[in-house]
């Protein structure tokens, strides 16, 4: 396990104990104290290329991420996602949005789903942390996969 998933794997324990909290604030925006909050300040810390564009939502290569509030529950059910675009929601709830074609590095951890609503006939491919390549999914499909293997992603 790399050090970047090993750390977030200690957040996500970290937040389970006392996330609660978060996900019951109100505001649009956290706290600069909040739970949310500091998990958006250690992704931006932990990741130069990243750049905030919402309240919870960050820039990433390829497309955008939105960091779940510790403590929520993630979703089991199938997630939208526009037309064109390659949507995931991990284990810890974080939406991850990608629309460019590229290679990517991935840091969602835990069981999940995923929504490949790219063109139809479109090739997602999922890599391991040597990059050889683990799985792939065809468009139009929806799933569940464990994201904690997954190091890489090129969405088509």
């Amino acid at each position: 396990m790399s050090l970047r998933k090993g750390i977030t794997l200690a957040a996500a324990a970290a937040a389970l104990v006392g996330g609660q909290l978060a996900a019951t604030q109100a505001s649009a925006a956290p706290a600069p104290s909040s739970p949310l909050q500091k998990r958006v300040a250690q992704y931006l810390e932990s990741h130069p290329d990243a750049h905030r564009i919402g309240s919870a939502t960050l820039s990433i290569p390829g497309g955008t991420v939105t960091l779940a509030a510790p403590g929520a529950a993630p979703s089991t059910a199938a997630i939208s996602c526009g037309s064109g675009h390659l949507c995931i929601q991990d284990g810890l709830g974080d939406r991850y949005d990608y629309y460019y074609c590229g290679y990517y590095d991935f840091d969602g951890v835990g069981d999940g789903v995923f929504n490949n609503n790219q063109t139809s006939g479109t090739v997602a491919k999922f890599y391991n942390e040597n990059g050889s390549l683990r799985w792939s999914n065809t468009a139009k499909d929806t799933g569940t996969a464990s994201w904690t293997p997954v190091w890489h992603i090129r969405p088509c």
